[in-house]
């Protein structure tokens, strides 16, 4: 049975998986984040109810956002291809076709199964879809904010400089406080 043509198949694209990726690592960052949030997330990026997150699943999910973290401030495409490779290997499976019992549309997997841990499931979805970014652009999928006081991470544009900061507000917020240090006259 081949299901229609839809929206539903943009949720799956690998875009759309890193984008994921990195708000779901943005979210797992603070630890004041619950279940509740990380649902959230995963719901303004297409997952449908119901999601059966708990707190126990967040220690777990946490981690894995840790180990993901390190694919957006690696340096450059060898060092986040380091990265990804032994993610891969550490935490991945074989390569699997789902259409999770033809509620989607078919779409690649890494995890053990349908019904694998989240954790596991974050690191599998998003080492394969951060590694083909990797593979197409060659160089890092995504940075993390240059930002002191900001530590999100975000996807890259596909092509043109490379963005500093996660959003126009933190490099706003830079620029005004670089403008300010620069105008200030040390007092004898």
């Amino acid at each position: 049975m081949s299901s229609p043509v839809d929206d539903r198949s943009a949720r799956h694209s690998v875009l759309a998986t890193a984008r994921r990726t990195a708000a779901l690592l943005n979210v797992l960052a603070d630890d004041g984040a619950g279940p509740f949030d990380v649902a959230d997330v995963l719901r303004a990026h297409g997952e449908r109810d119901p999601l059966d997150l708990t707190a126990t699943d967040l220690p777990e999910l946490r981690t894995a956002a840790g180990l993901l973290r390190a694919v957006f401030t690696a340096d450059d495409a060898d060092g986040a291809a380091a990265v990804l490779n032994r993610l891969l290997r550490d935490h991945t499976g074989p390569l699997r076709l789902t259409s999770h019992g033809g509620d989607s549309p078919w779409h690649p997997h890494l995890d053990s199964d349908d019904d694998a841990p989240w954790a596991e499931w974050l690191l599998a979805s998003s080492c394969m879809a951060l590694a083909v970014l990797v593979w197409d652009r060659q160089r890092p999928p995504g940075r993390a904010c240059a930002s002191p006081s900001c530590g999100n991470v975000f996807i890259s544009p596909g092509s043109g400089p490379e963005r500093r900061y996660c959003s126009r507000r933190c490099a706003t917020r830079e620029r005004v406080a670089a403008h300010r240090r620069r105008g200030a006259v040390p007092r004898p």
